[in-house]
């Protein structure tokens, strides 16, 4: 008996794992296209359409910039917007670009560091990177010990530099998989 009992355990162990895997193999072959590898791309899934000029406000999130929760980036106003799940900001600020900025579109969080030092060799923290353009990753992130400040030309970045305390509001928002809507 006691060679049924373990064939017949081994059989159910086997069609449950074959049932698994038959789950898993549906389940990884319907995520949408945006979320199957969480990786920075240049060509992002969809685009944000371009945000009226002049009727920027900090208090607001941009027209075109998506809804739900999310980050908004203006290339064009080197502003950021942390918009809360209602749609409501719960912060904005101003940031200074890298020489580097990413094309209109939306794109996922895909990485985090709490401190390195950046591509011109300033330390940074709280690193938030959502992009990569010709191999330069592009991301938040605050200038340690530092206040926002010009970039030089000379070195390609795609750093946007934030305040210490903004950089902090970014690293407690965006978390991997965020959503960023970069306007122009």
């Amino acid at each position: 008996m006691p060679s049924s009992s373990s064939a017949f355990v081994f059989g159910l162990t086997a069609a449950a794992l074959a049932a698994v895997g038959l789950l898993g193999y549906q389940a990884q072959a319907t995520v949408p296209v945006a979320l199957a590898k969480p990786q920075a791309s240049t060509s992002p899934s969809a685009i944000v359409s371009k945000a009226p000029r002049g009727t920027v406000s900090p208090d607001v999130p941009p027209a075109g910039s998506g809804v739900g929760e999310r980050v908004v980036y203006s290339t064009g106003g080197n502003r950021v917007w942390l918009v809360g799940a209602r749609n409501e900001v719960t912060r904005s600020f101003r940031v200074t670009p890298g020489s580097v900025d990413p094309a209109p579109g939306v794109y996922r969080v895909t990485s985090r560091s709490n401190s390195v030092v950046g591509t011109d060799g300033v330390p940074i923290e709280h690193v938030v990177r959502f992009a990569d353009v010709d191999g330069v990753a592009v991301g938040f992130s605050a200038a340690v010990g530092k206040t926002s400040e010009e970039t030089d030309p000379g070195v390609r970045t795609g750093g946007i530099r934030e305040a210490r305390e903004d950089g902090t509001a970014m690293w407690e928002f965006a978390t991997i998989g965020a959503q960023v809507a970069v306007i122009p």
